[in-house]
Formats: structure tokens, sequence, C-alpha cells
């Protein structure tokens, strides 16, 4: 219950506060490319709930291609280059977590593709809290995009190499999570964040 207040206001200030960055992000994706502001994809939520997350469009519009994205990849739009490196284009998620479906701190929540290949055990334990917009495991592999586009593999490196170490990692922070875990991860996130600006 502590964990959702905190969520639902500290989302809510973030929301407040952000609200002139989050129009700017808007109006220059409106004007760099055509399509649409948001862009909203599958992933599978608590217990295994699938929902649409909110992010930033970064891509061009209507771009196909592999689920992943590594390196210069020619869809990524040049205001998306920008969001990514900043993490503008997760802000969005913050309408998640006011909905419920996400918290502040959690397991990134993936897509439906990567999570049916949770090792079971692993799926129990990572599954049974809200996704976030950030945690450990995030901010272990801040650099997950250049450390994929350096693979032969990058879809093998992910499945096989990266995918299992950040499932362990969000796991300990699912059944040892607290108020305080969640201040200091939070804390590390804007601290990275600010390094990328």
């Amino acid at each position: 219950m502590a964990k959702r207040l905190f969520d639902l206001l500290g989302a809510t200030l973030a929301l407040l506060l952000l609200s002139p960055l989050l129009l700017a992000a808007a109006l220059a994706i409106k004007l760099d490319t055509r399509g649409p502001v948001f862009y909203r994809q599958q992933r599978v939520g608590r217990h295994g709930v699938p929902f649409a997350i909110h992010k930033f469009r970064t891509m061009a519009h209507g771009a196909a291609g592999p689920a992943l994205t590594v390196g210069d990849d020619p869809r990524i739009t040049r205001v998306g280059a920008f969001l990514r490196r900043t993490r503008i284009d997760e802000l969005p998620q913050l309408i998640d977590v006011l909905q419920g479906r996400m918290s502040l701190v959690g397991p990134r929540p993936e897509v439906p593709r990567y999570v049916a290949q949770y090792p079971p055990g692993l799926r129990e334990r990572v599954l049974a809290v809200r996704p976030g917009i950030t945690d450990p495991a995030s901010l272990a592999w801040i650099d997950e995009g250049r450390l994929l586009a350096a693979a032969a593999d990058p879809e093998r490196e992910y499945v096989e190499v990266i995918l299992p170490a950040k499932l362990q990692r969000a796991a300990e922070y699912a059944e040892r999570a607290t108020l305080a875990t969640d201040l200091a991860v939070l804390w590390r996130t804007l601290r990275l964040l600010l390094r990328q600006v």
C-alpha cells in the first residue's frame, strides 16, 4: 500500500514538474517526422497480464524490423536518437504508473516473446510485482545497446547472456524491495541520466 501511494504521489509530481519537457519532446517529434507522438507496444505486466506501454515514438512511423534496437538503427529518427540517449522517451510511462500498470521502480516489462523464454522459477518471482520505469538491472546494463551492437548475433546475445543476468537481478530486487531501496534506485537513475545529457 505504501509503495502504491509513493508511486501515485511520485508520478503525479513528476508529470507536473516535467510537463514543459514532455510538451517540448512531443512538439519536436511532430516537427521532425510524420506520425503519432506516442508509441504503444504490448508488454507483460504483473502476474503476466499484458498491457500497452506508453513511450515517445523514436522511430520512423510504420518502421518494421527486428524487435531489438541495436546501435545506430536506421529506423531511429534524429529526435528519437536524442530521446533514447537521454531516456526521455521513457517518461510517458509515468502515465502507466498512474494507471496502476507500472511502478516507478520495478523489473522492466518485457515483450511477450521474451517473457515466454523466462525460466519458470524466475518468471514467477519477476512477475510477482508491478514492472517499473527503472530498476537495478536496468542501471547495471545501461549500456546494453552498445554491448548488443558489438555482438555477432545481437538477439542471441540478449536471450542467452543479458536477459538471464537481468532476470536474476530483477528477481532479487522483487524479493527485497523496500521504500528505501526504491529511493536509492531512483537517485542512482537520476544521477546516471544527468550524465547522459
